[in-house]
């Protein structure tokens, strides 16, 4: 009972803020290697902390969960931008410990991380603002095909249409994570399903209408940037 609640208040708060599939210009994709953590807009001389080297498929939020930081201080401390994601080789300045770790990049690792729900290019980012309105998670134009694939394992516990969204279907992940999928022409899963890592769970428009994926990750209801989770 007390989870049918919370996803009824979760599809709530979505339904008043459908300025999250607001539609906004095309941008080149950022990477954090547009700034330099050791350089003057890195963090403060002398504060204590380590730079981690990230490896191929490590994201933020996998970095930050193996030092038992949260995203939010390396995302201060490095003063990465709403558009930017982490790259191989990129040094991240982790706050507030003293060794570096090894991130373990085995097959359960890699599926209860996030993958991409579909390949294409991103015409919309977080909280990139048209108008009053902002954007609450990015927008993907699939380069061809149709198909959404659940980002990662969990359960549905939303799959209708709801307005501003469209056609939508929501995960949950079972650690207070979400994830939504919005703008759908067809969905292929149903209330309770659970599904797995790459499962097809939608499908998109026809290309000649210039369909997009409108993509969120939420930590219990709060929407969270997609780019730090995604790989």
């Amino acid at each position: 009972m007390k989870k049918t609640c919370f996803t009824f208040l979760f599809i709530a708060a979505m339904a008043l803020s459908v300025s999250g599939c607001a539609t906004v210009g095309a941008k080149r994709d950022y990477l954090v290697s547009g700034f330099h953590p050791q350089g003057a807009y890195g963090p403060e001389k002398g504060r204590a902390g380590v730079y981690h080297k990230v490896k191929r498929g490590e994201t933020l939020w996998r970095i930050a969960k193996a030092y038992d930081v949260t995203m939010d201080d390396i995302i201060d401390s490095n003063r990465i931008p709403n558009v930017a994601r982490v790259e191989e080789n990129q040094l991240v300045f982790i706050p507030g410990v003293h060794d570096t770790k090894e991130i373990i990049s085995g097959k359960e690792e890699r599926e209860n991380g996030f993958a991409w729900p579909v390949r294409g290019k991103l015409i919309g980012y977080f909280h990139e603002r048209k108008g009053a309105y902002f954007n609450k998670g990015i927008d993907i134009q699939p380069q061809e095909g149709s198909i959404v694939r659940a980002a990662r394992r969990g359960q549905v516990v939303f799959a209708d249409y709801l307005v501003g969204y469209g056609y939508m279907v929501i995960l949950d992940h079972a650690d207070e994570l979400y994830s939504v999928y919005a703008r759908n022409e067809r969905l292929l899963v149903r209330l309770n399903d659970p599904v797995h890592q790459g499962q097809e769970i939608a499908r998109l428009g026809r290309m000649e209408n210039a369909p997009y994926l409108h993509f969120e990750i939420r930590k219990r209801a709060l929407e969270d940037n997609p780019l730090y989770y995604l790989p």
